[in-house]
């Protein structure tokens, strides 16, 4: 810990300079994150935020999605004085907010999201941001609307299948570039986020004319999203795990090779002690969105065939309602 005075933010920012000039850390390398940087230095979260932000300001470091903050190269010397505080009114802008508040989300993940964290990353103080944004929930909606605005919705496909493969995997792409997004996503309360609410009325489209009836319509797009939802929750899991525990899934595995071992070693679970037996196997969660939505589609497929017979459709959806 460094042992140099002044504002305690400074001080962290100029220990993590000198690892980067002694060579600990190295360009590439995750430099600590707000989290741990509060529990080595005994500070504030806030503390620990300014601390980053000044780094990333001056080119020392910069914000990797899913990856976190790691040294972009050699640092330059630690500044003579802290820098004055802007007087004048600060360059922010709404959207300027909401691309910051997602870049914290990505890099440290949405626990981290704070307006002060924002402000601190942005360089203005925090009741600046109130003028454009009323609350932490507000900006929520709008960062959510905004990652679901970042690519087109994939052209209509002449069969309703592929047209609901092609919007599952858009999806499925946008919750890995930001593995929070999942879990503010709401099936039965629906959000008012345009953009979100643009990818459900393409898989309506998609549905249109094949001989389900409306209410059937939007059950069967919701399960279909809330597939894509439940599978990328499980991303978000994998990367707080990764950033608490500083270990990869793979390093998680070895660290567990032997209490799991011990357990299937047992005799009482045959089947997955079995799995060890499958070359390169891979609980990989992309192969079970993959596989979830195969199965889903083929279930949907087979309702469709059966919509000729609509009193066998609907005894069906009464069930299930």
């Amino acid at each position: 810990m460094s042992t140099s005075t002044g504002a305690p933010y400074l001080r962290i920012a100029n220990e993590i300079r000198r690892r980067i000039t002694a060579g600990e850390l190295r360009p590439g390398d995750t430099v600590p994150s707000t989290r741990q940087l509060t529990r080595e230095f005994g500070v504030a979260l806030a503390t620990a935020t300014k601390a980053l932000a000044v780094l990333r300001q001056e080119g020392v470091v910069t914000a990797v999605p899913r990856v976190g903050t790691v040294v972009a190269g050699v640092a330059p010397a630690p500044p003579a004085a802290p820098r004055r505080v802007r007087t004048g009114e600060p360059a922010v802008t709404l959207e300027g907010i909401v691309q910051a508040a997602v870049r914290i989300a990505d890099t440290e993940g949405i626990a981290a999201l704070s307006m002060r964290r924002v402000a601190a990353d942005i360089g203005v103080p925090t009741m600046s941001l109130y003028r454009y944004v009323p609350s932490k929930e507000d900006l929520i909606l709008r960062m959510v609307d905004a990652v679901f605005a970042e690519d087109p919705l994939p052209e209509p496909a002449p069969h309703w299948r592929t047209s609901l493969e092609d919007l599952c995997h858009l999806q499925w792409a946008i919750c890995r570039r930001h593995p929070w997004v999942a879990r503010r996503v709401s099936i039965t309360r629906p959000m008012a986020v345009p953009n979100g609410m643009a990818h459900t009325e393409a898989a309506l489209r998609a549905l249109e004319g094949t001989g389900l009836d409306r209410a059937t319509m939007v059950h069967a797009a919701v399960t279909i999203a809330g597939h894509v939802v439940g599978a990328a929750m499980h991303l978000e899991q994998e990367v707080e795990a990764e950033q608490d525990s500083g270990l990869s899934n793979e390093e998680w595995y070895e660290a567990q090779d032997l209490t799991l071992g011990r357990l299937l070693a047992s005799g009482r679970f045959p089947m997955l002690a079995s799995l060890d037996d499958i070359p390169d196997f891979d609980l990989n969660l992309d192969i079970i969105f993959e596989l979830g939505l195969r199965l889903l589609l083929d279930g949907l497929a087979a309702m469709i065939e059966s919509a000729g017979t609509s009193p066998t459709l609907r005894r069906h959806h009464d069930q299930l309602g």
